[in-house]
């Protein structure tokens, strides 16, 4: 039985998820074009600049979780953690990543052994001293990147995923000791400490399609694809029914109650 007021919504919802399964099929033959993301076409020359110094490449995901409102942000870090440690790997660069939950130690690890292990060097990958566990507790996990930050002096910085007071410690401490950076979060509050201090930044949703960008996957492009319409869709609706209610008309309101 439908429910009186989420007809429409449920329509939407269906009509959104074909077009993802659409666009994924299609993506399968040809993958559409993206934007240009300047942050994300930086990677390669962030990692080929440690390899040429000898120096290591730096990714934290912030203080995010797999059981908060923030997740999302967390595996969109994550994704890109992977398309990194696959460069590095290749360029003969290291990558240390700074864990704030324990919870994520696992999946980096997975996530970054395979990256190691498609660059064709999987004895080179030292989990014990690439991925670390800083602090479960903010400014405690803070201190401790920033002490990695002085005593390894990384040519690299990558920050992407939820990010609170820490983001200025993290941007200013990396800057200070010479470190190219790109930061990402879909924080709004963080963006601007971000967008002063780092060479490179990727603004709220962007982090989202980054790994669709990077991977080229068809599942994700297609799923990005998808999204990017349900919200066109959204917007002219605001937009129609604005004109409507001026013009005094309450078709799309009503359309929207159905």
């Amino acid at each position: 039985m439908l429910i009186s007021g989420r007809i429409f919504a449920l329509g939407m919802l269906i009509a959104i998820w074909i077009f993802v399964l659409v666009s994924m099929e299609q993506a399968k033959k040809k993958i559409p074009t993206f934007r240009k993301m300047a942050g994300l076409d930086a990677i390669p020359e962030m990692v080929g600049r440690a390899a040429e110094m000898n120096k290591p490449i730096h990714f934290t995901t912030g203080l995010g979780d797999l059981t908060s409102t923030v997740a999302p942000q967390l595996v969109a870090g994550l994704s890109v953690l992977g398309y990194v440690s696959e460069l590095a790997a290749k360029a003969g660069a290291k990558v240390i990543y700074s864990v704030y939950q324990a919870q994520v130690m696992p999946i980096a690890t997975e996530i970054m052994k395979d990256a190691y292990v498609r660059a064709g060097k999987p004895e080179e990958f030292d989990v014990e001293t690439q991925i670390r566990y800083l602090s479960g507790e903010q400014f405690a996990y803070a201190s401790a990147v920033q002490g990695i930050a002085e005593r390894e002096r990384p040519a690299a910085n990558i920050m992407i995923g939820p990010f609170y007071a820490e983001s200025m410690l993290f941007s200013e401490t990396f800057f200070r000791i010479g470190a190219i950076q790109l930061a990402g979060t879909a924080r709004g509050y963080q963006i601007p400490f971000f967008a002063v201090v780092c060479d490179y930044l990727l603004i709220a949703e962007e982090i989202y399609a980054a790994g669709a960008y990077l991977s080229k996957d068809p599942i994700q492009v297609g799923s990005i694809r998808g999204q990017d319409v349900g919200k066109m869709i959204a917007i002219i609706l605001i937009v129609l029914g604005v004109i409507a209610l001026a013009a005094g008309s309450k078709i799309v309101l009503d359309l929207l109650k159905a």
